[in-house]
């Protein structure tokens, strides 16, 4: 990402309180390339403090600290259209935006850390001729994650601060947390399925005291999910592809049949 703000040269220039910067020192700073400054610019993602006489871009502090923001974002994953929204939203603050990321880029290192052992045990395993389990080859990589999704359900049904809160409870999550939280998911989605099979009512009491276990899951293990923001994950369920496959992959049509449990439910 290169040392924007580290350059001796650039810091005893802030500090004189003359420093400017053309597009071709910021690229070689930051380790943008001039073309993607250009495109920032255009995208009013960075836009240069002004421009000099000849029409050349030259950028101010602020505008470096901006580039440093969005950086830190496209590190983590975020689309450039997302990212523009994020840092022109009217509640946003540099500061507030480096604790978000810091704690994001805490959960990224420790999801590496984790591929990195699993990748580690591997190689042991394949060095040693050893026969790894069938669950430990795969364990690694978890299974459905509701948490990926709360910010896109809460959006829609419910409170938008459900996905700190998400974010603050599975923080705190070890390795065991995850499969006993994976384990009841499990749980739940085998008992749905065999309702579904034994061709009992998506309304029914036993459905819907099933969809209400599945509500109290998220609930306690991820956000705060009411009946009402349950109905709307339900209909995401049959709507959204991601969704509908983890479902109707266990039996066909289960999707509409948990979305019908779950609106029976929360209607009560």
């Amino acid at each position: 990402m290169g040392n924007i703000l580290l350059d001796p040269h650039v810091t005893l220039g802030f500090m004189l309180g003359f420093m400017t910067y053309t597009v071709s020192d910021v690229s070689r700073m930051s380790g943008v390339t001039v073309r993607a400054l250009h495109h920032y610019d255009e995208l009013g993602l960075v836009r240069p403090a002004r421009r000099s006489a000849s029409g050349y871009r030259l950028y101010e502090r602020e505008d470096l600290e901006r580039l440093q923001t969005v950086l830190f974002y496209r590190e983590l994953g975020f689309e450039l259209a997302r990212i523009v929204e994020m840092v022109d939203n009217e509640d946003h603050s540099r500061s507030s935006a480096l604790v978000e990321q810091h704690r994001l880029l805490v959960r990224k290192r420790d999801r590496i850390d984790q591929m990195l052992v699993a990748v580690e045990a591997a190689l042991i395993a394949e060095e040693q001729g050893v026969k790894m389990s069938d669950e430990d080859l795969v364990a690694v990589f978890g299974d459905f994650d509701p948490s990926q999704y709360e910010d896109e359900v809460q959006e829609r049904w419910g409170d938008t601060d459900a996905y700190r809160e998400s974010a603050r409870r599975t923080d705190r999550y070890t390795a065991d947390d995850w499969r006993e939280v994976k384990a009841e998911a499990e749980g739940i989605a085998e008992a749905f399925a065999d309702l579904l099979k034994n061709g009992v009512d998506a309304t029914s009491d036993e459905a819907t005291k099933i969809a209400e276990r599945h509500r109290r899951h998220i609930d306690e293990r991820f956000y705060a999910c009411t009946k009402e923001a349950h109905a709307g994950l339900g209909e995401m369920y049959v709507n959204d592809a991601r969704f509908a496959e983890y479902w109707d992959q266990r039996s066909k049509g289960l999707a509409v049949f948990v979305r019908d449990a779950i609106a029976a439910n929360s209607s009560r």
